[in-house]
């Protein structure tokens, strides 16, 4: 048995270390290790809780809004309140369009070139790749022979030069590229469109929340983005905006991966980059002013065994966290803890003298989160398939008609290429309910001006904050006492994903999707590269690291 290291894993926000174990090019056992401390949880201790929701947003480098999104609900909850009706849809308003701007980039610019092999393009006919592109979309976009020809002779320019630009240092050439020239070239088209079209994201982000990255108009009791609701102009932005991001979903991104599901159907049937098959969705988006979590665009779930025939409902009691393979203690690692009594004290013991993972040891900055002692896949594969199995409408139509159209069953689903598709199908779900949103908030604010709810900071209070991020659920869970967080605790989709093994050595989620992969070329590990992309993996991107034995410093992550 020989064992090969991945350090770091690259297109993706934070450092990760995976490490496998080969039979001849076969995966047989894997570890996953994230090599950042983050120490939000402490930074936080003794702070005002109102102070939490800004703070929290610096955990990610990408979606920041999305811990805000948490933190907010988590100190609304401790504290008794609900927000007005307009607060609530600003907030749907930002929360889906960072979904959508997250999803179009991360396929494009993250995961898509694990599919796409950027050099074979070079090879593709732009006639043929036109004529492609009709046969997956009736209007598709940017896709007619000229424009095509000419983004084939930049490509050419790249590769003339010596130099690849942003498609430098890829596997170009490896066995497990299958797509042909001419889909090569028609998805590397879009790749570079994509560049332009994720600004419109970033840019409503900008109106409604008053910057970009790091997002500031939520406070605690509703949001302060007054003066732009009330103007029709401001408004109108939004609109064309959302509305242009979900025509480049329909037109591009949708087409673009029902081509891929095509040519790559058979990796999916096969169940490569499965993993466990539990899945856990927290549920996001309420659609009434009572926040009732029966009432979710995206419903809450779980699903075991990749039975799609019962949905269990999510109990956030279940949730703990081990840390018998972290770099934490706890006075009983054989035990998890509930995140809101979570602990984290850091305890880091490196890597083995031999700087391979210890068999009994540990190895990850990330905790092992279980729910009801069991590990759980989240995001939107998960999502996808709790919404389906729940028989929410618009996602059984989406489902049903991808598999028709790829002519595979439900079971297709329970891979890597499995994972690609529901993001592309989630971003649609999305993309589709966002003009939805603008009407109803000007309705409401036609009748209902208000934009925040008076209260009065309480003493003591324990509450939690949960969504979902692009990357899958998200929780907070915070305690107050004296009014001063007394502990704060993150739960973040790439902790549930990423973890390693818990205290009875089960593997976490990226760990067991990569058993059983077959590698082309053991030098070249592009299928795990796949695999592990289609995750969407963020590990937390504090930049403090502790040293165990003298005082912190800063690292500078270029």
């Amino acid at each position: 048995m020989a064992r090969k290291i991945i350090d770091p894993i690259t297109r993706i926000e934070g450092h990760l270390r995976i490490e496998v174990e080969l039979d001849g090019n076969r995966v047989v056992d894997a570890w996953s290790s994230g090599m950042m401390f983050r120490g939000i949880e402490t930074i936080l201790r003794n702070r005002d809780p109102r102070d939490a929701p800004l703070m929290t947003q610096r955990i990610c480098g990408v979606c920041t809004h999305v811990h805000y999104d948490a933190s907010i609900w988590a100190v609304e909850n401790a504290f008794g309140i609900t927000p007005p009706p307009a607060a609530r849809i600003v907030r749907n308003l930002i929360l889906g369009t960072q979904l959508v701007q997250d999803h179009i980039i991360h396929f494009y610019h993250l995961h898509g070139l694990d599919w796409v092999d950027i050099v074979s393009a070079l090879g593709a006919d732009p006639k043929k790749a036109q004529d492609l592109a009709h046969q997956f979309a009736d209007d598709p976009w940017n896709a007619d022979a000229k424009h095509l020809e000419a983004v084939k002779n930049r490509l050419a320019a790249f590769a003339k030069s010596g130099q690849l630009g942003p498609f430098a240092n890829g596997y170009w050439g490896n066995p497990s590229y299958k797509l042909p020239p001419e889909a090569n070239l028609l998805i590397a088209s879009h790749y570079l469109d994509a560049l332009d079209v994720q600004r419109l994201g970033g840019q409503v982000l900008a109106v409604l929340g008053g910057k970009e990255p790091h997002t500031q108009t939520l406070v605690v009791g509703g949001v302060t983005c007054v003066e732009d609701l009330l103007n029709p102009k401001r408004i109108g932005d939004v609109l064309f905006r959302i509305r242009k991001l979900g025509e480049f979903v329909r037109r591009a991104y949708i087409p673009d991966v029902l081509l891929a599901g095509s040519v790559y159907a058979g990796e999916g049937l096969q169940g490569i980059g499965a993993g466990h098959g539990n899945y856990l969705a927290y549920g996001a988006y309420p659609l009434s002013d009572d926040l009732d979590r029966g009432k979710l665009l995206m419903p809450q779930g779980v699903i075991l065994g990749k039975d799609l025939t019962r949905v269990y409902d999510f109990d956030p009691a279940k949730v703990s966290e081990y840390v018998t393979h972290s770099w934490y203690t706890y006075g009983d690692e054989s035990q998890g803890i509930h995140p809101s009594k979570g602990v984290t004290q850091v305890n880091y013991t490196d890597l083995g003298p031999d700087g391979h993972v210890r068999a009994d040891g540990k190895y990850s900055w990330l905790k092992a989160p279980r729910y009801d002692g069991r590990p759980m896949e989240v995001g939107p594969l998960a999502r996808v398939l709790v919404a389906y199995a729940r028989g929410v409408p618009e996602v059984r139509a989406l489902v049903d008609g991808t598999l028709k159209r790829l002519g595979a069953p439900a079971t297709v689903l329970f891979s890597t290429l499995g994972r690609t598709a529901a993001r592309a199908l989630e971003t649609r779900w999305v993309a589709d309910a966002l003009p939805g949103w603008v009407e109803e908030l000007v309705r409401v604010m036609k009748v209902d001006g208000r934009t925040f709810a008076p209260y009065t900071l309480p003493d003591e209070a324990v509450g939690f904050g949960l969504t979902e991020a692009p990357r899958g659920a998200l929780g907070h869970w915070v305690e107050v006492r004296g009014g001063r967080i007394a502990n704060y605790q993150c739960v973040v989709p790439t902790t549930w994903n990423a973890g390693p093994r818990d205290a009875k050595g089960v593997r976490g989620p990226y760990e067991q999707s990569l058993v059983g992969i077959e590698l082309a070329d053991p030098d070249q590990p592009l299928e795990i590269l796949r695999t592990i992309h289609s995750f969407d993996p963020c590990i937390a991107c504090a930049v403090h690291l502790l040293r165990h034995d003298g005082p912190s410093r800063t690292v500078r992550v270029l």
